[in-house]
């Protein structure tokens, strides 16, 4: 029972805390508004069109892809180091994943998710 006084002390305290600085903070802050701050900013030069723009779902598509495959390098970096010890298990672990990261790259490529419209 103790140890559940312990976390929850450090539980509150850490919400305390945080509630605390973000209250310091807001009365802290200078608060001098102008039409310049709440311009829309773009690399120091203004921008054109509208700030709610909407982009192609392609973009988001990509970048789900782009992650799944950086994810999959990380898996196969222990499987590199670790490929001496236990062979055979070792390498039909990393042949289902494999075929698993390259079904979904089939998928997405039958599906056109590759293309750039």
């Amino acid at each position: 029972m103790a140890d559940h006084l312990v976390v929850a002390a450090f539980l509150a305290l850490g919400v305390v805390f945080v509630i605390a600085t973000l209250g310091v903070s807001w009365l802290l802050q200078p608060h001098r508004p102008s039409e310049e701050k709440y311009s829309t900013y773009e690399c120091g030069s203004e921008p054109i069109g509208p700030p709610w723009v909407q982009f192609h779902i392609g973009y988001y598509v990509y970048a789900l892809l782009f992650v799944m495959f950086d994810i999959e390098t990380v898996f196969l970096y222990p499987w590199a180091v670790a490929f001496g010890q236990r062979i055979p298990f070792i390498l039909t672990e990393m042949t289902v994943f494999l075929a698993i990261i390259g079904a979904g790259l089939a998928y997405a490529w039958k599906e056109g998710a590759l293309k750039w419209r």
